[in-house]
């Protein structure tokens, strides 16, 4: 079966080794409330930048914290290789369940996101915001992984 828009499956293991850090180190900084700006300061080319008591500026060099970006990459592109990676075997069936996969965790992102905002209100809201951009390749990770583990213990109880 030709897959053309997949990853090799090498690159399942990066995105591994760019989530899982990520995804801890952005959790624990919002349980225990850690503020990321403290960490990794360097000059940066910014496209627009607006902060509290200075003028906003177009296609400027600011000082900034680039460690919550560091993770957001992480994040999403671990996220993207390990959802968009190549199995060993592919097949009909492996691109059903990614294509579900990717439907049901399309439908329940944003219907959460319709939840949240009938709900909750404020800088919280901007909080949910910011989860979402991650929610949904999480959502889809899961689902596929979870369904291929049924399709193989199907297949184990078969023989």
């Amino acid at each position: 079966m030709k897959t053309r828009f997949l990853f090799p499956n090498s690159f399942k293991t990066l995105g591994w080794v760019l989530l899982v850090p990520s995804l801890l180190l952005i959790i624990s900084s919002s349980i225990f409330n850690v503020s990321t700006d403290d960490y990794i300061t360097v000059s940066v080319f910014a496209i627009y930048q607006e902060t509290l008591g200075e003028t906003p500026g177009f296609f400027d060099v600011i000082t900034n914290s680039i460690s919550d970006e560091l993770l957001t990459f992480g994040m999403i592109l671990g996220g993207v290789f390990i959802g968009f990676s190549k199995l060993k075997e592919e097949d009909e069936m492996i691109s059903k369940i990614r294509y579900e996969s990717l439907v049901w965790a399309t439908y329940l992102n944003y219907g959460l996101i319709l939840f949240f905002a009938l709900f909750i209100y404020g800088m919280p809201y901007l909080n949910v915001l910011f989860y979402n951009m991650f929610t949904l390749l999480l959502f889809f990770i899961i689902r596929f992984h979870y369904m291929i583990y049924k399709l193989n213990k199907t297949n184990q109880d078969d023989e």
